[in-house]
C-alpha cells in the first residue's frame, strides 16, 4: 500500500490537471508517481518539464531512451518503473521480444552495438554509479556524440530519481502498465511491479 495517496484531477490546479490529462491521453492513465508529487505542485511541475526535456527532446531515439530507463530500473530493482518503462518501450516501438531480451542485450541480435553500449552503462549506473568507467564512455563515443551521451546519462539520472521515489513511497502500480510488463517481461523471471 502506498505511503502517500495520489491526488485526483479535481484536487489540483489547472496546470497540473492539464499535465494529468496529457498523460491520460498519451498513456491511457496518469502515473500515480506524478499524482503523488502533486502534493507539492512545483515538484510535480518541475518533474514534468525535466521528464519532457530528457525523454522527448534531443536526437537519441526515444525507443533507446525508454530501454535505457528500463535497464536503469531493472538494475536498481524498482519494479514500478520497470513496468512503466516496459509499457513506454512498447509505445515507442520496441518489440516485446526486445524488451524481454533486455538481460541478453550483449548477445541478442535484437540489439545493435550502440544500444549495447548505452544499456551497459545504464545497468552499471543503475546499480552503482561509480562503476561507470572511461572505457564505457569510449565505447559510447563510437556511436553517439557528446550531446547524445548527455541525453543517455540524463535518462539514467532521471530514473535514479524515479526509482528511489517510487520504491520509497511504495507507489501503487496502475493496472495497464502492469499488464504490458507482464506480457513483455513476465517470462524472463523478473516481475512487473511489486507495489500492486
Amino acid at each position: 500500500m502506498a505511503h502517500i495517496q495520489p491526488l485526483e484531477n479535481d484536487q489540483v490546479d489547472d496546470e497540473l490537471r492539464q499535465m494529468f490529462e496529457h498523460y491520460e491521453r498519451t498513456r491511457g492513465f496518469c502515473p500515480n508517481s506524478v499524482k503523488t508529487m502533486a502534493r507539492r505542485p512545483n515538484v510535480s511541475k518541475a518533474f514534468g518539464r525535466l521528464n519532457q526535456a530528457i525523454l522527448y527532446e534531443g536526437t537519441v531515439a526515444e525507443e533507446l531512451k525508454m530501454l535505457v530507463a528500463l535497464a536503469t530500473s531493472v538494475a536498481s530493482g524498482c519494479e514500478y518503473c520497470q513496468s512503466h518503462m516496459a509499457n513506454l518501450s512498447s509505445i515507442y516501438k520496441a518489440p516485446d521480444e526486445k524488451i524481454s531480451a533486455l538481460w541478453e542485450f550483449e548477445s541478442s541480435d535484437l540489439f545493435n552495438n550502440g544500444e549495447r553500449a548505452a544499456i551497459r552503462l545504464a545497468l552499471k549506473a543503475g546499480m552503482l554509479p561509480n562503476d561507470a568507467s572511461a572505457e564505457d564512455f569510449t565505447d559510447l563515443k563510437r556511436y553517439f556524440d557528446e550531446g547524445e551521451i548527455v541525453e543517455i546519462v540524463a535518462t539514467i539520472a532521471l530514473f535514479g530519481y524515479l526509482n528511489r521515489w517510487n520504491d520509497t513511497m511504495a507507489t501503487q502500480l496502475e493496472e495497464y502498465p502492469s499488464q504490458v510488463a507482464e506480457r513483455a517481461i513476465g517470462e524472463q523471471g523478473w516481475s512487473a511491479g511489486k507495489h500492486k
